[in-house]
């Protein structure tokens, strides 16, 4: 087996949505770009598969989330910023912020157009 062919341990997370074939599945690109970025950094060392593995697990198990886990890669992404600010790598304020640009963006964004950050009318 290649080492393109080695799953990441991420790859194998619980709950992590899977094709019949095995192979992760996303409901919107944001949520494989999301993915992919975990997987780099934690490739990179940035945190530990242990370290992954509980601020993931933290989210999940929240009360209030999706029973039907239709909300999986919010919790991703919330589990992702999360260890990003606990490493002093991102500061929570500018995800905040950068968060709500994207949302004006999507809200300010023609029907059919891509979502651009630059579309947010207050940038």
């Amino acid at each position: 087996m290649s080492a393109c062919k080695i799953p990441s341990p991420l790859a194998r997370s619980p709950g992590l949505p899977k094709s019949p074939e095995g192979d992760p599945t996303f409901p919107e690109p944001w949520a494989a770009e999301a993915f992919a970025m975990t997987v780099h950094l934690h490739e990179r060392g940035v945190f530990t598969w242990s370290e992954w593995a509980e601020a993931l697990s933290t989210e999940v198990h929240k009360p209030g989330r999706a029973e039907d886990g239709s909300d999986y890669f919010n919790c991703w992404v919330t589990a992702l910023s999360g260890l990003l600010v606990d490493k002093g790598i991102a500061d929570a304020d500018a995800i905040l912020s950068l968060q709500k640009s994207w949302q004006r963006a999507a809200e300010a964004t023609p029907h059919g157009r891509p979502i651009e950050l630059e579309n947010d009318p207050l940038r």
